[in-house]
């Protein structure tokens, strides 16, 4: 009988773009989920290539056969599937997200064309503060087409939006579905009417009074656990991360919320901000457009304006 060769498929592969602990931790989460090959870089000397020993010695024990390496050579990120760029400065306590724009936006200049030019058809997911503006800034100096290029924070939002509404409820987080719109920040806009809990929604199960505070909470959920841990979240912005990734690597064509380019829906034009859009394995497959109340409306184009803002800042500082 003719035995036929295995064809050579190669792996997805993930470059991760800074080992803080959101990097550390997401290719933590894309091995051991047996998602993608990763490569882990950073500028500091031996911190990618640690992080990624130490994970290769948890494979037995985890039982996958990923490959992780850990580097200061873009070089060695070549042709990756995704680029995820984490890096930057850590937000700490009584620091708003503008206060990183300076610092950041200057990483971003640096880092992004180098990471592009070994991986040109990459797509590439920005987790990097203040999000949607940085997003814009990568998108600049990256040169690849918009939906190929996204924020994370609307998966975040989004979980946030979800797990505070499950704990006042007493509900399992399996059966909420969240909808939170506009910027990564104080102006983000949660939307009551379109968040359910197995399709009935929040605004039939708990009071305006509740939701108010939910809402609230959520707009500043990751300041409360900068406030807490003295350092920004991690676990949560890496999960978002890593199903965003699953997303696009199995086609998936799931109705998620990114920081999304937009070209006049929503009214918006020329920046990205937190949408539901449908991602597969081109990136940004199509953006959803709700039918959103006067009130809703108002919220999201106050967020866009304060986006819009802090981009204009950023011809000052190159």
């Amino acid at each position: 009988m003719l035995t036929l060769p295995v064809p050579n498929m190669r792996s997805p592969k993930v470059c991760i773009i800074g080992a803080g602990n959101v990097g550390g931790t997401l290719a933590h989460r894309l091995v051991e989920n047996d998602l993608a090959d990763v490569v882990l870089y950073d500028i500091v000397q031996g911190k990618p290539q640690g992080i990624a020993l130490d994970l290769m010695q948890a494979r037995a024990i985890a039982n996958h056969d990923r490959q992780i390496i850990g580097t200061n050579d873009f070089s060695d990120t070549k042709d990756a599937d995704i680029i995820v760029l984490t890096a930057g400065l850590p937000r700490k306590e009584g620091m708003s997200r503008d206060d990183l724009l300076r610092i950041n936006a200057s990483i971003v200049k640096d880092v992004i064309p180098k990471a592009i030019a070994q991986s040109p058809d990459a797509i590439l997911i920005v987790v990097t503060n203040p999000l949607d503006i940085m997003t814009y800034l990568a998108w600049q100096v990256s040169g690849l087409p918009p939906h190929r290029v996204m924020g994370m924070a609307g998966v975040l939002d989004a979980a946030r939006f979800q797990a505070f509404i499950g704990m006042e409820l007493g509900i399992s987080d399996a059966d909420i579905r969240a909808t939170v719109l506009g910027g990564h920040g104080d102006t983000m806009v949660p939307l009551p009417r379109f968040s359910t809990v197995n399709g009935v929604p929040i605004t039939e199960l708990m009071s305006q009074n509740a939701i108010a505070s939910i809402i609230q909470r959520t707009r500043h959920g990751g300041a409360e656990v900068v406030k807490l841990m003295q350092t920004s979240a991690y676990f949560a912005p890496s999960a978002a991360a890593c199903a965003m990734i699953r997303a696009i690597l199995y086609d998936q064509h799931r109705l998620m919320f990114t920081a999304a380019y937009l070209t006049g829906k929503y009214g918006l034009t020329d920046l990205f901000i937190g949408v539901p859009v449908q991602l597969g394995r081109r990136g940004i497959e199509k953006v959803i457009e709700l039918q959103l109340t006067s009130d809703e409306t108002s919220a999201l184009h106050n967020s866009a304006t304060s986006i819009r803002e802090s981009i204009n800042l950023l011809p000052q500082i190159s």
